[in-house]
């Protein structure tokens, strides 16, 4: 059956406000501390992948909800210049646009989210017609929305029993609880899982410590049928059960990191969506997540299919 969508995308858009390098602790007592950069740019997991994914050059679909406000506006203004379907991304009348804020330091940062609307993104603000319109759904920042979680499930059963795909990048989870119930309902229906290291061991049960991000990909593989775990500068690796390929992806200068993990999701989704194997799809994903890391924000650096593709050739792989 045509799809009107290669992919649609669930869950959270917001601006991003980063400001970094710290050089030194974050200091209370009204102090004012200076750093080298400072942008707003379009942010949320979801946004980002999607931006990266359109970039790749796939028909993208946003479904979410954003305030009626002018963060709002200008997050669906940002997602529509980049090529995304933002028809289904409802504009709140009641709830603010939800905020972040990154600050950056060396290769790590701390993010502060004031949810807003987040809390209000349901299984309702995703139409049926593009849940069985697309070839692949894909859904990201699972704790952060509780009433979308509680409804996943049965979006992706509904998108698989049309024959579309289904993954899931769960994020952080700010309560720390790794809930393993409404979860375990959505990992039944989810065909890839993309955690990063850390995540990949907390939903595993494991301590995050040195060679555990294999462990709990193989441990992650009895609920989902393929895991591919991001590992920051130690590049990425994937595991369905029976084989694990790795790679260490390509160096390069980051400004800051905000969104990689994102940016690698798109490129994992947009080279299997071009019926690339696994391997060929992590390699492919890892340069994503690289070369989005080259300016400031999560989506003004995404590559191309064309940019992407003549950076693996290094690595000696083709997923063209």
């Amino acid at each position: 059956m045509p799809r009107s969508f290669d992919l649609l995308v669930v869950g959270d858009a917001n601006p991003d406000v980063i400001v970094g390098p710290l050089t030194g602790p974050l200091a209370f007592g009204q102090r004012e501390l200076l750093v080298d950069h400072g942008t707003m740019t379009l942010g949320g997991s979801a946004a980002i992948a999607a931006c990266g994914a359109a970039r790749l050059g796939l028909r993208v679909a946003f479904a979410g909800r954003v305030g009626n406000d002018d963060a709002g506006h200008y997050v669906r203004d940002r997602l529509a210049a980049r090529g995304v379907d933002v028809d289904a991304l409802r504009l709140d009348d009641t709830l603010p646009t939800p905020l972040t804020v990154c600050v950056t330091r060396g290769g790590d940062r701390a993010i502060v989210t004031a949810p807003g609307t987040l809390s209000a993104v349901s299984a309702d603000d995703v139409p049926e017609r593009l849940l069985t319109g697309a070839r692949h759904v894909h859904a990201a920042s699972f704790f952060l929305m509780p009433r979308l979680a509680a409804g996943l499930a049965d979006l992706f059963r509904t998108a698989r029993d049309t024959g579309a795909s289904t993954s899931l990048d769960t994020n952080d989870d700010p309560s720390g609880r790794w809930d393993s119930g409404t979860l375990a309902a959505v990992l039944a229906h989810t065909d890839l899982l993309l955690p990063n290291a850390r995540e990949a061991c907390r939903l595993a049960g494991l301590p995050g410590g040195v060679g555990q991000p294999a462990v709990a990909a193989r441990a992650l593989t009895r609920r989902v049928p393929l895991v591919a775990v991001k590992n920051g500068a130690d590049g990425a690796l994937c595991d369905d059960g029976t084989t694990v390929h790795s790679t260490t992806g390509i160096r390069v200068t980051p400004h800051d990191t905000v969104g990689a993990g994102d940016s690698f999701d798109a490129g994992f989704l947009a080279a299997r969506l071009h019926h690339r194997s696994a391997e060929e799809a992590l390699a492919f994903a890892a340069v994503c997540g690289a070369l989005s890391t080259r300016r400031p924000g999560g989506v003004d650096a995404q590559p191309t299919w064309d940019e992407a593709q003549a950076h693996l050739a290094p690595l000696g792989a083709d997923a063209s």
